[in-house]
């Protein structure tokens, strides 16, 4: 067993725009140096694990630490790059503490896309989108995955249905009732995607419109009224242990 593998528990990890191969130098930016050098403590030749979405996790060697910048020297791969299972999910935004909440655990059950719709209930109309960012890469990092979901610009309900793309299930979570989850998510595997309101609810004339999509797949998630962060999540929990992979 290597001296990485042996302390793969308490080696740091970090998401890095920077290609990874084998002798990449990789100069971390001010917050992660100060991070790994000043809180974590590591020094030249301590290892570290990184991930950039695209080339895997990779095993790399403090090369050296200055006052405002730590240089990494990658030496192997450690783990293959993920497959994602092709689900997004569409949410709407939530008052600060809820979404970022959200955010983070949607991250760790493994969605691909979040995306954000306003509705006219929603109660957070321009949500910060750098704040959240930087969540989805924190649990990125903490949960193990080598993809951080995409996060693009939030937007309407009436465009989100304008534009949706053929061949992709939209799952309606309606608190008016709809199929039962298990059976209706069974039959969506990807590429799908969850649709979950505001707090309030969609207003009727929105609940319609969604109802009378082509892609639409009205479920029921059981008697309870759930918070919408809570709903969101249980589906995509269940949609993951049916259609999920890995």
């Amino acid at each position: 067993m290597s001296e990485f593998d042996r302390s793969l528990s308490t080696t740091p990890r970090l998401h890095v725009r920077d290609a990874l191969c084998a002798g990449a130098l990789i100069t971390l930016d001010q917050p992660q140096s100060h991070y790994l050098g000043s809180v974590m403590r590591r020094q030249a030749g301590d290892m570290v694990r990184l991930f950039n979405g695209r080339d895997g996790e990779w095993a790399a060697r403090v090369a050296s630490v200055a006052k405002k910048a730590v240089t990494l020297a990658a030496e192997h791969q450690s783990g293959r790059q993920e497959q994602v299972p092709d689900l997004w999910l569409c949410a709407a935004p939530l008052k600060k503490g809820r979404i970022d909440w959200l955010v983070e655990k949607a991250c760790e059950l493994g969605v691909a896309r979040l995306v954000l719709v306003t509705t006219q209930r929603t109660v957070v109309d321009k949500p910060n989108l750098e704040r959240l960012g930087a969540h989805l890469v924190e649990a990125a990092e903490q949960s193990g995955r080598t993809a951080v979901p995409e996060l693009p610009e939030p937007v309407t309900i009436d465009r989100l249905l304008r534009d949706w793309p053929a061949g992709r299930a939209l799952i309606f979570a309606d608190e008016t009732g709809g199929e039962a989850m298990a059976s209706a998510l069974a039959r969506c595997p990807a590429p799908a995607a969850i649709l979950i309101g505001p707090e309030g609810g969609f207003t009727p004339p929105e609940r319609d419109a969604i109802r009378a999509h082509s892609a639409a797949v009205p479920i029921s998630l059981g008697p309870r009224i759930l918070r919408a962060d809570t709903a969101a999540l249980a589906a995509v929990a269940v949609w993951q242990a049916i259609n999920g992979q890995g």
